[in-house]
């Protein structure tokens, strides 16, 4: 196994052991986001096609999606069984929706050129090399169709919960190659889109207390993965320095997340993948 394809495992790995609590901690935080993807989508006209959500989780753009596309196939795609599991629970009614267990970083040639929109929240940082990912998303668009990708960037926030734990991590693990970021929109340019927006997008969120926001973040969140390989030592000492230095009681902190939006052009024809 490649270390691409080992990096892959453990992500789904993670994933599927955290769907429970991730649906219910974090779906409704991250709920603002998600209206931002889908807004920028409905905001335009698009050409006929389905609508993928690659790295769809437990697809919790689907309501929104379905009530204004009701006629278009939508079809999920995410790594996780266990995520794919819970999406396709939440499509049950929705005979013109399906969701794919698979890899969304590269998607597969079928798709290329044929989609009216694409719209993912919240899976782009976490793929082995999110440009190259963009820009097979970006080369799924028909003329005319539309991308809208938010993530969190590296720098989401200067003070709150997620900067304390970056800090914490940092003192133990370097720092991740974050200059992907640099690179999105030659990526979607490169496959033939020109960028409506990039911009940053900013809402409050409450944890309970920051106990509360540590075990979810390690146990049904993007650090599972990490709890998983270091085991439950590295875990409880990462604890005890993000608690020593955390305020008591409910806390409430503003992130922000990059959103991306581009428009496939007419007549352009995306270089090879």
């Amino acid at each position: 196994m490649s270390e691409r394809e080992e990096q892959l495992a453990r992500l789904a790995r993670g994933w599927d052991e955290a769907v429970t609590g991730y649906e219910s901690y974090y779906v409704p935080r991250f709920a603002p986001w998600v209206r931002d993807g889908v807004d920028a989508v409905i905001a335009t006209a698009l050409p006929e096609g389905p609508v993928l959500v690659p790295c769809c989780g437990t697809f919790p753009e689907l309501d929104a999606l379905v009530a204004q596309f009701p006629d278009r196939e939508i079809v999920g795609i995410d790594l996780s069984a266990g995520m794919v599991r819970r999406a396709r629970e939440r499509a049950a009614d929705h005979p013109r929706v399906r969701v794919v267990e698979g890899d969304a970083s590269t998607l597969d040639p079928r798709w290329t050129g044929r989609c009216a929109a694409v719209v993912s929240i919240f899976g782009l940082q976490q793929l082995p090399e999110p440009d190259v990912a963009l820009r097979s998303w970006t080369a799924a668009l028909r003329p005319g169709g539309r991308l809208s990708v938010v993530f969190w960037p590296s720098n989401t926030e200067s003070d709150g919960p997620f900067a304390l734990l970056s800090e914490v991590l940092r003192a133990r693990i370097p720092a991740g190659d974050r200059s992907w970021e640099h690179r999105l929109v030659d990526a979607m340019t490169a496959a033939g889109a020109a960028t409506a927006r990039d911009e940053l997008r900013t809402h409050p969120m409450t944890h309970p207390d920051a106990a509360t926001c540590f075990h979810a973040h390690t146990s049904s969140g993007p650090l599972r993965a990490l709890a998983d390989a270091r085991g439950s030592l590295f875990i409880d000492q990462l604890r005890n320095d993000f608690l020593r230095r955390a305020p008591a009681g409910p806390w409430t902190h503003h992130p922000r997340a990059r959103h991306l939006v581009a428009d496939a052009v007419d007549g352009v024809r995306p270089e090879t993948l």
